[in-house]
This record gives C-alpha cells, sequence and structure tokens, in this order.
C-alpha cells in the first residue's frame, strides 16, 4: 500500500455504451489509450450506471447515492446540494480540487461545491466560452466548423442542420453526423485535456505535498458525432456488420421500447418498424459513432501522457468512466436514449489504475455501479465514507478481502416523459419493473441482446417471483419512495441507505 493519500484523476466521457467493446463481431472500437490504463489496473467488465440519464448518473458518482436518494432524478431537476458530495469530503481530507468539462449534476457549477476550474450551468456548450476562444487564440487554430452529412432532428426542430456548420447553440448535442473540418484540437475533447494538463505543470511546479483530484468531464462522445476525418478513416462503414438488435421486432416488450423522438428513426414518437434506415445508412452513423469515441480516448489519454511526463503516474489513482451508454442502432433502430433500461445504455466501460495500490492486469466481473465512485476514492484518500451513502469501496473487493453484492438496481425516472422503472441485474438474470407498464426478464448469458422477454415463459414463474420479492427488498432498504398502492413513486426523495 503506498504510504500517501494518492492524488485523484477521473476521466468521464458521456453517452458510452460498454458493448461497443466486442459484444458484435465487428472491428472493435479503438480505445488503446483505455486498454493502456486498464492494463495497468483492473477493468469491471459488469460495470453499470445508476441511470441512463446525465444528471442522476453524474449525481450518483459525486453523491454515492441511488439517484431516488439524492433526488436529482431527471436531467435538470434542480435538487439542492445537501447531501456529502465528493467534493466536500475530499475538501474535509485536505485535497486541492479541479474540474475541467461538462456538469449537468445539478444545479450551479463544479465551482459552486469547491472546485477549481472550467465549468458552467446544466449541459452547455464550450465552444461558445471565452475559455475555449482564449484556447484557440492562444494556439494560432481556427474556429471549429463542421461539414455536416446529415441531421436526425424532426423537421419541425427549427434552423436546419445542414451544410458547413458551426456549433454556436446553447448545448452541444446535436443528433447529428458530420466530419470536423478543423485540425483535431479544436474538438471540445483536446480543449479540456489541455486545460487539464496546464493545471497537471502548474502542480508539479509548486511541488506541494497536498493531494489533489481532478475530474475532467468530456462532452463526447455523446452525439453529435463530428469527429476529424483521420478517425473517420479508421472505420470503413462496410465492415461494420448488422448490430445484433438492430431487426429487433419488440415482440414481448412493454411499450417503453417504441418512445422514439428522433427523425427519421421515429414518428409521432413512437420508432418506425421496420428501421426507416437501411443497415448502409447506419453503417454511416456507426462509422462516425466510433470514430467519434476513439477522438475522445486519443485526447484523454494526452493526460495519461502528461501525468507519466511529470512523474505524478506512482502517486495518482485514476478513474476511467462513462456517465451512461448509448442505444445507437439497437432494438430496432434507436438513436440516443429514452426512458427503456436495456444493457446498451446502462452497462458503461469502467477501469481504474492505481500504482502500489491495486494489482495491475485484473478483471472484475462482479456488478458495480456508479455509486461505488465515492466511497471507492475515499477509501483510498484514507478518508471515511459519508454515513447514509448506498455505495461501497472496490478496493476490498479488488483485493479479495472481502465479498460482494450479488445484484444491482439501476432507476429511471423517465426521459421527456413520466415513466418510472428499476432494473435488479445479476450474474445471468436481469429482471425490469416499468410502473404500470409491464415486466420483464432477460437471460443475459444466452440472450445478451434482450430479445426474448421471459416473464410469460412458465419455467420462470419462480424466477420471476423471486425477482419481484428481491426488488421489494431492495426498495425497503435504501428507502425507495412508493406511492400508497404500492407503485413506484418519482416524486418522493428517499432515506438512502
Amino acid at each position: 500500500m503506498p504510504e500517501h493519500a494518492p492524488n485523484v484523476v477521473i476521466l468521464l466521457n458521456d453517452h458510452q455504451a460498454h458493448y461497443r467493446h466486442g459484444w458484435d463481431d465487428g472491428p472493435r472500437v479503438r480505445r488503446p489509450q483505455f486498454d493502456r490504463l486498464r492494463g495497468a489496473g483492473v477493468t469491471f467488465e459488469r460495470a453499470y450506471c445508476q441511470s441512463p440519464l446525465c444528471s442522476p448518473a453524474r449525481r450518483s458518482i459525486v453523491s454515492g447515492r441511488y439517484p431516488h436518494s439524492h433526488g436529482e432524478i431527471r436531467n435538470d431537476t434542480g435538487t439542492p446540494f445537501d447531501e456529502p458530495t465528493l467534493f466536500s469530503e475530499l475538501a474535509a481530507a485536505g485535497y486541492a480540487q479541479y474540474y475541467f468539462g461538462k456538469w449537468h449534476a445539478g444545479p450551479g457549477t463544479a465551482q459552486d461545491l469547491g472546485a477549481e476550474g472550467f465549468s458552467y450551468p446544466s449541459y452547455n456548450n464550450p465552444y461558445t466560452k471565452p475559455e475555449y476562444a482564449t484556447y484557440l487564440a492562444s494556439r494560432g487554430l481556427p474556429e471549429p466548423t463542421i461539414q455536416v452529412e446529415r441531421s436526425f432532428h424532426p423537421p419541425d426542430w427549427g434552423e436546419p442542420l445542414e451544410g458547413l456548420y458551426r456549433q454556436t447553440g446553447g448545448w452541444c448535442n446535436e443528433h447529428a453526423i458530420g466530419v470536423l473540418q478543423s485540425p483535431d484540437d479544436t474538438h471540445e475533447a483536446y480543449f479540456l485535456a489541455n486545460l487539464a494538463c496546464e493545471q497537471l505543470d502548474r502542480l508539479a511546479a509548486e511541488d506541494s505535498e497536498r493531494p489533489f483530484s481532478m475530474v475532467v468531464s468530456f462532452w463526447g462522445p455523446h452525439a453529435p458525432y463530428f469527429p476529424t476525418q483521420r478517425f473517420l478513416d479508421m472505420y470503413p462503414p462496410g465492415d461494420i456488420p448488422p448490430y445484433g438488435s438492430v431487426h429487433d421486432d419488440l415482440a414481448g416488450r412493454t411499450e417503453v421500447h417504441w418512445r422514439e423522438g428522433n427523425h427519421p428513426m421515429g414518428a409521432g414518437d413512437r420508432l418506425v418498424q421496420p428501421s426507416a434506415l437501411s443497415w448502409q445508412e447506419w453503417q454511416r452513423v456507426l462509422a462516425h459513432c466510433y470514430a467519434q469515441n476513439t477522438l475522445v480516448d486519443d485526447a484523454a489519454g494526452r493526460i495519461l501522457d502528461r501525468l507519466d511526463a511529470l512523474s505524478l503516474t506512482d502517486h495518482t489513482l485514476v478513474v476511467w468512466l462513462a456517465d451512461h451508454g448509448d442505444a445507437i442502432a439497437s432494438h430496432g433502430g434507436h438513436f440516443d436514449k429514452r426512458s427503456y433500461l436495456t444493457e446498451e445504455v446502462l452497462r458503461i466501460p469502467f477501469a481504474l489504475r492505481w500504482p502500489g495500490g491495486v494489482a495491475a492486469g485484473q478483471t472484475v466481473r462482479d456488478r458495480v455501479g456508479q455509486i461505488d465512485i465515492l466511497p471507492t476514492v475515499l477509501d483510498a484518500a484514507g478518508a471515511p465514507p459519508p454515513a447514509g451513502i448506498d455505495g461501497a469501496s472496490l478496493l476490498p473487493l479488488v483485493r479479495g478481502e472481502q465479498g460482494w453484492r450479488d445484484e444491482i438496481v439501476c432507476e429511471t425516472h423517465g426521459h421527456g416523459e413520466k415513466i418510472v422503472g428499476r432494473a435488479l441485474i445479476g450474474s445471468r438474470y436481469k429482471y425490469v419493473a416499468y410502473d404500470g407498464i409491464g415486466e420483464e426478464l432477460y437471460d443475459l448469458v444466452t440472450d445478451p441482446y434482450e430479445l426474448h422477454n421471459l416473464t410469460g415463459s412458465p419455467e420462470h414463474h419462480g424466477r420471476l417471483a423471486a425477482s419481484r420479492e428481491r426488488l421489494r427488498d431492495w426498495r425497503a432498504a435504501t428507502g425507495d419512495p412508493t406511492t400508497p398502492d404500492g407503485a413506484l413513486s418519482d416524486t418522493g426523495r428517499g432515506t438512502g441507505a
């Protein structure tokens, strides 16, 4: 064990699914920097977000609580930060703290919680900020310009997204594909990596014994998928085979799976079946998506390089994960995400590296979640976890010192609609209950794409009943609010464990 509390660097990607790392038989998404990190540390193969939506998931990361407990149940719910956070606890442990990038974890910014750096309220858009303009000017970089190939917004969305385009709106989450015409370094991912590297340089020059924590929160690889051409060239569209559920007819699935607001994938907020895009069209979309994944990976690699160059690697715990997954081309041809709790939107890439703190080259297949980030970081820092959190430190697990939970739970309170649901995920079976809508049960070993709902199978009735009971027990144990008739509530705030 290291003698001193480590520095902490958290790399947070937005909207990145684990399943793009080899579930299908096509070209594996290239993430050499993520592979570099996990090869020197621990990979969590069954890592799940606590909600497939930015604000509730990000709040779970910084609070160690399930969404029903921390209260930020949807994007921009606005629940006050009246519980301990990663920032408050690391400050109490003596850490200097920095945050660069997308916030979207609740009201205010990371600076309001004591972290220096660059963040703005809600989702926002880095390309419109004075810090970004200064960055371009200092490097002689041009304004970023995109050649849009295709937009998937509905016809009434507003100004047409076509031709040469600049991201000047309040948010930079256009549902579109295209190619960034300016250099790599004009992409937000490289801008944020540069801010982080400059701060690392300053910290190394100070040569202080005070540990630091740093979060670098990229806006990518979330859509819009606007990589530069060199990354797009890595993924010939014709080499991408059909994804395992792109032709899913949703037979036996709950109504939740039919919601789709993008165009032409959806019409009247309902998924078009069969898919309105041919597989050749999907190949173009996926090539851009995969390329953007690789671009963000490359940018984050500069931070790992700087840690090496400044001799900080051996004294730094690095955690790399995503806030939630991505439903692109799954379950009949979705784009983005909605309120469904599929593996594509729930399962995320997650790895950590801590030289001297955890053995390198490990792969953990237990179910872990974002609620475990805060207690893990505090454990490494030698600080106690706050009372009432739902997560647990991963360090005893990776060191083989104790057992672990059998199942993990993920939540939705709806995205663009009030749909309340919970997914109870074990080593093999996954049970999903949507309040007032229906249930689903899947065998993830024989049916990893969740094509066959087993709730109607007589041989699984016992397992279904047992899953219902375990979910009821979990609700009681975590203070998950219920209405008087026993249904899940989306209005209350739980008490936590």
